[in-house]
């Protein structure tokens, strides 16, 4: 990729209509990563320690833990940096950095959604051949198919947005590098590339949501049809955590990226929920509606007074 910019950094400005906020959101996003890290680490902790969840569900879960561990760090020290009284400045490859990770992780979770929805479709719908169909080697081909094409779309969205001409003004009027308002300080025409980022940006999320809703429909009509009420109840349990997830990480990207005219201040406030809450409640949502998850923690947690039969 050649490179025709002669900015050498640029200033991000921050989240917008926040001046005089900087110590009360400086205490919240640091006690949003902290609780993040603690969440998704237990999580972590308690599948790896516990063999009877060493199955292809908690395997998709162990790795959506490990990304939403990473997924806050993409933006938010150089948030807290700046929230703290630090330099605004990022440099030009930093700048490419962040933008780039946001996506290969935020697609790699999308992919992973997809994923968990497929692997909870053969659980639910073909139970007899489920141990076969979702076997270790596959398990693992569609956990690295997820990253590598992640990475094959972060890869076209930076590139495309990078090689523009970067001549004139470098102050970046939101609190990260993404494709909106950096094609906004571009030295070209960016009408086309914005049609088709836009479209690559909204078919990718789009494609996994109509394939999580194919998946999901299945699993609704296979549930209705369990005659035991017990039955119904943990899989509809078991499914609701991962809706709740799914909605929480698609509904931002809709309301981005898909939207007419942008809102600057509703899109940072958007943008934040997606990466730092987010990545901070999907441990609670589905630690607390899963027994099995519960009970594995509680063992982490209380090692020495756990018994099995209390």
């Amino acid at each position: 990729m050649r490179n025709l910019s002669v900015v050498t950094e640029f200033i991000l400005l921050g989240i917008p209509h926040t001046e005089g906020l900087e110590t009360m959101l400086l205490v919240l996003f640091l006690s949003f990563c902290i609780f993040t890290l603690m969440g998704n680490l237990l999580i972590l902790l308690a599948i790896v320690s516990s063999t009877w969840l060493h199955t292809p569900m908690y395997f998709f879960l162990c790795k959506l833990s490990i990304f939403d561990i990473f997924f806050p760090s993409v933006s938010s020290p150089k948030l807290l940096c700046y929230l703290s009284g630090n330099s605004r400045a990022i440099s030009y490859a930093g700048c490419a950095s962040q933008l780039f990770f946001y996506h290969f992780l935020g697609c790699t979770e999308c992919f992973l959604y997809t994923v968990m929805a497929y692997d909870r479709f053969v659980a639910i719908c073909h139970p007899l051949r489920y141990t076969v169909i979702m076997s270790h080697r596959v398990c693992v081909i569609l956990a690295m198919g997820t990253s590598f094409f992640a990475c094959i779309q972060a890869t076209f969205l930076t590139t495309l947005t990078f090689q523009l001409p970067y001549c004139g003004p470098n102050e970046v009027d939101y609190y990260f590098c993404d494709i909106p308002v950096m094609l906004k300080l571009a030295c070209a025409d960016t009408s086309a590339l914005e049609m088709v980022g836009f479209i690559s940006v909204g078919l990718m999320p789009l494609s996994c949501f109509l394939l999580i809703l194919t998946s999901y429909s299945c699993i609704i009509c296979s549930i209705l049809q369990i005659h035991s009420a017990e039955g119904r109840r943990r899989a509809f349990s078991t499914c609701s955590a991962h809706l709740t997830a799914i909605l929480l990480s698609f509904m931002p990207v809709v309301l981005i990226y898909l939207q007419p005219t942008p809102n600057p201040w509703l899109n940072a406030t958007v943008q934040i929920l997606n990466n730092l809450v987010t990545p901070m409640l999907n441990p609670l949502i589905y630690s607390l509606r899963n027994k099995e998850v519960k009970y594995s923690l509680r063992k982490v947690l209380q090692p020495v007074a756990f018994f099995p039969g209390r």
